[in-house]
């Protein structure tokens, strides 16, 4: 028995170290040379095939490791299932939701025959359809088991690029399938074992994040069907060794350690958290801008593991390519490898919770704009309705509300691109190519603000509780107007974030308060124009990059409005002096009417209102200290005549 025990712990040994597998005739050998007797010959020819499968499924792992489930939503339910079938229902129904498809569904590759058969639907009415088999490079699916890569249509009856036959299109048709995008099922990177797909009954256009998505998600499914396969033969592996068992149980502790935190809600720092207590280390997520300045993320990125830098570990967090950060551990020279492998999955779940966190914003961008569309379209819409949906959105459209106008100023100070069409999806941030097909460093630059311009009013709708909308080249924004604030207040300090986020100068114009979108009619389509010409006023003035409203204008923001408050218009300029008149009982509202019509000639003006020449310049020196020693400017002589005279007919009018 000691000789037994002696060759099992070499074989650990060997485990351990990851001995290639030529090693693992090492310990046979020498009992052979020792002239050990048949039985323990006969064990250690056991022990060895039992060590080489703990090897191979040990090798498999580490590979299938270095993957999560792409949907979080997925995690728990394929980590209590055991069941083959049970994995692939819940690998298509979450596919269906993933992508917010009508369809999804599932074919498996059959190597015998040499094609590739319906295994799962969700959402299929067609017997037809959940029958039918394709030959390798026969229509879509079967283009993506031949090559291994993602194909998309938003119109498969009519793409030419897929090779249509009879069967096919018939159980396509009877299903009335339009739009469809097909994924590998991929082990090893190589071995294509099924395709999973998404689809619509009706035209649609898989963006790029959506295809890195399910590519992402088919990728964890493969492992999960191959784990379910597996199984059995897995437990029967780890009950031989239990010393190795213990390090695969680690290695799945750790694994649903981080998906209860993910299921709870948690964000990339409870990650970082998590792996920093299990790997007795600091962890921290690094953002993608100082990220991509780390030689050791590019190199981790590229080798796709985690990669050793000095007394640190890093290891880069990416999707379909595109690097969203990176994970450092400090303090921490070594990792053996289950804690490498530890870290990495860490990194894992770190970009699937971006991924969805970024689904799940660009989702709540898109109604946001949708419901804010309807109220810029329709001048008559339910209430009710409107209350429920703006509650979804945490939007109360009973309270004020003010309709902001934002356009990016271009190179040459003029409004930057924009086409005259509404879009809840925002800009789309390509810039033209023109005829030749290049695009210029200007047209890229003024893709990029208008991305950051989107970004930036997108955020500020979900933080202030409003709503947000891509219309006539620009962006529509209808925030709360705050107890504090002013349509003017408010557009300045729109300008100057939007702007500061866009990297380029911000016109912002604003419309008077809207009481209570929800309860007025109309009110938010009526609002819209007017925040459009303070737009267009500030451009013609020259004072691009700023924000304004009517009442910034003086006399001009009455044209501005379709209200024409001329009395708000003259105690905006008169109400000083209004209020002290009324006050004192004096009268130098009429001295001011005497000093206009007198040619601003105070001389003149004393023979008129019979006083001395003293009391006159007395008096328009009370009327300099309430307006501002620049009353008698010509600009705001100008408004200062136009609201005298409005005074005198309206107390004309009311007399």
């Amino acid at each position: 028995m000691p000789e037994a025990r002696s060759s099992d712990a070499a074989y650990l040994e060997l485990l351990s170290r990851r001995a290639p597998v030529e090693a693992y005739d090492e310990p046979l050998a020498r009992a052979r040379e020792a002239g050990a007797p048949a039985a323990e010959l006969a064990a250690l020819e056991n022990g060895k095939l039992l060590a080489l499968r703990i090897r191979a499924e040990l090798e498999g792992r580490r590979r299938r490791e270095a993957e999560l489930t792409a949907l979080i939503e997925t995690v728990h339910d394929l980590a209590g299932l055991r069941d083959l079938d049970d994995v692939l229902r819940a690998i298509v129904q979450r596919a269906r939701s993933l992508l917010g498809t009508e369809v999804a569904y599932m074919s498996l590759t059959d190597h015998e025959r040499g094609d590739t058969y319906m295994r799962v639907t969700e959402g299929s009415v067609s017997a037809r359809f959940q029958q039918v088999r394709l030959g390798m490079g026969e229509g879509l699916g079967g283009l993506v088991a031949q090559t291994a890569r993602p194909y998309v249509t938003d119109n498969y009856p009519t793409d030419e690029r897929f090779r249509h036959t009879g069967p096919i299109d018939a159980a396509v048709g009877e299903e009335g399938l339009i739009a469809i995008l097909g994924v590998p099922l991929l082990l090893g990177g190589r071995d294509v074992i099924g395709v999973l797909y998404a689809a619509d009954r009706r035209a649609r256009v898989f963006e790029r994040e959506q295809i890195a998505l399910l590519g992402s998600f088919a990728a964890h499914a493969a492992v999960a069907i191959d784990n379910a396969r597996l199984l059995s033969e897995t437990r029967d592996a780890m009950a031989e060794l239990e010393s190795a068992n213990e390090t695969i149980e680690r290695a799945s502790d750790v694994h649903d350690r981080l998906t209860e935190l993910v299921l709870r809600g948690g964000d990339v720092t409870d990650v970082a958290a998590a792996v920093s207590e299990v790997l007795e280390g600091r962890v921290e997520f690094v953002e993608p801008s100082a990220a991509s300045a780390h030689p050791s993320v590019e190199r981790s990125r590229s080798a796709g593991h985690a990669m050793r830098d000095g007394d640190t570990w890093v290891t880069a967090v990416t999707a379909g390519g595109e690097l969203l950060g990176a994970l450092v551990l400090h303090g921490h020279p070594l990792l053996d490898p289950v804690d490498q492998r530890t870290f990495e999955r860490a990194a894992m779940v770190t970009s699937l919770l971006l991924l969805a966190r970024r689904s799940a914003g660009e989702a709540e961008q898109r109604v946001r704009g949708e419901l804010l569309d309807d109220l810029l379209d329709s001048t008559r819409h339910d209430p009710r309705l409107l209350r429920d949906r703006a509650a979804r959105l945490h939007a109360d459209l009973d309270t004020p509300h003010v309709l902001l106008s934002a356009r990016l100023e271009g190179p040459t100070g003029g409004p930057s691109g924009g086409h005259s069409e509404k879009s809840s999806e925002g800009p789309s941030g390509g810039p033209s190519a023109g005829a030749s097909g290049r695009v210029g460093p200007a047209e890229r630059e003024e893709s990029l603000g208008r991305q950051r311009l989107w970004a930036a009013a997108s955020h500020l709708a979900a933080t202030r509780h409003g709503l947000a909308a891509a219309r006539d080249g620009g962006i529509v924004l209808l925030l709360p107007l705050r107890a504090d604030g002013t349509p003017s207040r408010t557009a300045g300090e729109i300008a100057a974030e939007l702007g500061h986020s866009a990297g380029a100068p911000v016109t912002v114009g604003a419309s008077a308060p809207v009481a209570a979108p929800a309860a007025e009619s109309g009110a938010v389509a009526a609002a819209y124009p007017e925040a459009r010409r303070c737009v267009d006023a500030l451009r013609l003035l020259g004072r691009t990059g700023e924000g304004a409203a009517a009442e910034d204008f003086g006399f001009i923001g009455m044209l501005l409005t379709d209200s024409r408050d001329v009395g708000s218009f003259v105690r905006r300029t008169l109400g000083p002096v209004l209020d002290y008149d009324a006050r004192r009982g004096t009268d130098l509202v009429a001295t001011m009417d005497a000093y206009f019509a007198c040619g601003m000639s105070p001389a003149r003006a004393k023979d008129e209102l019979h006083v001395h020449v003293n009391t006159v310049a007395q008096r328009l020196e009370r009327v300099a200290r309430l307006l501002g020693d620049d009353w008698q400017s010509p600009e705001r002589a100008l408004e200062t005549q136009l609201a005298l005279r409005l005074h005198r007919l309206a107390g004309a009018v009311g007399g």
